[in-house]
C-alpha cells in the first residue's frame, strides 16, 4: 500500500485540478469578468449615497474621496465618511480632499460614536452612515459601500449603473485591483484574488439560479430597497467576512453582479509579507467557521493539492510523477490569467504551491490568533469573538 500512495495522492491532485479548471465556473479566467460595459446615457440618472468607513486611512482616504467625487456622473451623488475613531488625521484630510476640488457641500465626515457589543469595527461604521443617509429627507436609489483605500477611474460609475439598472441588479460589486508592487504584493496578491475566485466563481455568483453569493467590500453598489429589505447591515452586523455575507443576503432580493475592473484599485501598501499576512489571518479561520476540523482538513487538502505534486514530481517516479507534474503544470497554467492581469511574469505560475504554503501558514495563524482571544486582528481591534446573527 505504502508504494502506491504516491500514486494515489498525485491521481488525486491531478482529478481535483481537471476539475478545477474544467467545471469550477472559470474562475481562473480573471480577465474574463472585467466586463463592464461603456455606460449609455438615461434620461435620468439615479441617486447615489456613497458611505465610507475609515479608520486611520491617512495614506489613501484623500485620494478616496477626491476620486469619488470626481467622477463625471450625471446624477446626484453625496458622501459620507465615518471616521471610526482614527489618531492619524484622516478626517481632516478628507475634509481637505473635498475642498480643494469644491465638493465639500456633497461630503458629510462624521464622528464614529464607541464600538458597541455585537459589532465588528467596520460594520459599525457602515451602520452609523447608513442611519445618516436613512434620516434624510430624500432616500438614494442605490448606495454605494466603499473603502477609504479604494481609488476611482474613468466613468467606472456611470457604467456601474448602468449595468445596475440595465439587469435590475440588487447589487454590483467590483473586486477592486490590489496594489501589487512591493516583492510581498507581487509574491501573494495575485493568488489572494485567484483563491477568491476559486471560493467564490464569479459566474456562479452572477447566476440567480445557483446559491453561490458574495461580494468584494471594497466595491459594493447595492440597491437602497433591497439593502433594507435583506435586513440592512444589521443583519450581518458580527460578521468578519462581510462584504461575502452582505452578498449573500442581497442575492436574496433579485440577481447580483461581482467582477473585477482596472479602474477600482486599492491603494494601501503592504511592504512586507507580514503585511500580507495580517490582512489574510484577520478572516482565514472565519472562512473555516472557527472549526478545528475544518482547518486540519483544509490544511490536508491543500498540501495534497498544491504541496504533494511538487514534492512527488521531484522524487517520486513512474505514473505518480506523470501525474503530479501534470497536476503542477495545470495549476500554473490556471494561475497564468491572473498573473497577466496583474502585469507579473509567468514565473511565479510554477510558484504556487510556495504562494500557498504562505496562504497555509497565515490560516494556522489565523486560528492561533482566536485561540488566543485576538483573531480578527486589525487596527488594534480584535474582532472574531462577536457572534454573527446569522
Amino acid at each position: 500500500m505504502s508504494a502506491q500512495l504516491p500514486l494515489i495522492i498525485a491521481a488525486i491532485a491531478l482529478a481535483i485540478w481537471i476539475y478545477l479548471i474544467a467545471a469550477r465556473g472559470e474562475f481562473w479566467r480573471t480577465p474574463k469578468f472585467d466586463d463592464l460595459a461603456p455606460a449609455p446615457g438615461f434620461m435620468k440618472w439615479p441617486s447615489i449615497a456613497v458611505v465610507v468607513p475609515a479608520r486611520d486611512e491617512a495614506a489613501g482616504v484623500g485620494r478616496c474621496v477626491a476620486s469619488v467625487l470626481t467622477q463625471p456622473y450625471p446624477g446626484e451623488l453625496s458622501m459620507v465618511l465615518v471616521d471610526d475613531q482614527s489618531q492619524d488625521g484622516t478626517a481632516q484630510l478628507a475634509a481637505e480632499a473635498a475642498a480643494a476640488i469644491g465638493a465639500s457641500d456633497r461630503l458629510t465626515v462624521l464622528s464614529g460614536r464607541p464600538l458597541p457589543s455585537g459589532w465588528t469595527g467596520k460594520l459599525w461604521a457602515v451602520k452609523q452612515g447608513l442611519t445618516l443617509v436613512e434620516g434624510r429627507s430624500a432616500q438614494p436609489d442605490y448606495v454605494l459601500l466603499t473603502d477609504a483605500d479604494i481609488v476611482y477611474s474613468g466613468d467606472v460609475l456611470m457604467r456601474l449603473v448602468a449595468r445596475a439598472q440595465n439587469e435590475r441588479l440588487a447589487m454590483t460589486s467590483v473586486m477592486a485591483k490590489l496594489r501589487c508592487e512591493s516583492f510581498a504584493e507581487k509574491y501573494l496578491i495575485p493568488a489572494f484574488i485567484f483563491f477568491f475566485e476559486m471560493l467564490y466563481p464569479f459566474s456562479w455568483v452572477r447566476n440567480p439560479a445557483h446559491a453561490t453569493g458574495a461580494a468584494a467590500g471594497g466595491c459594493i453598489l447595492a440597491r437602497w430597497d433591497a439593502l433594507k429589505n435583506a435586513g440592512g447591515i444589521d443583519a450581518i452586523r458580527g460578521s468578519l467576512i462581510d462584504d461575502c455575507a452582505l452578498g449573500a443576503r442581497l442575492k436574496t432580493q433579485g440577481p447580483v453582479w461581482l467582477g473585477v475592473s482596472h479602474d477600482v484599485i486599492s491603494v494601501r501598501a503592504s511592504e512586507t509579507v507580514s503585511d500580507v499576512g495580517q490582512m489574510i489571518s484577520r478572516s482565514a479561520y472565519a472562512q473555516l467557521r472557527y472549526s478545528p476540523a475544518v482547518l486540519i482538513g483544509t490544511i490536508v487538502g491543500m498540501m495534497i493539492v498544491y504541496l504533494a505534486p511538487v514534492a512527488i514530481t521531484l522524487f517520486g517516479h513512474g505514473l505518480a510523477a506523470v501525474f503530479a507534474a501534470t497536476a503542477w503544470l495545470l495549476m500554473a497554467l490556471a494561475f497564468l490569467p491572473t498573473l497577466r492581469y496583474y502585469g507579473q511574469p509567468a514565473f511565479w505560475g510554477p510558484a504556487l504551491p510556495a504562494i500557498a504554503l504562505a496562504y497555509m501558514v497565515f490560516t494556522v495563524n489565523s486560528a492561533l490568533q482566536h485561540f488566543q482571544g485576538r483573531g480578527g486582528m486589525w487596527k488594534g481591534r480584535a474582532q472574531a469573538q462577536v457572534s454573527n446573527p446569522q
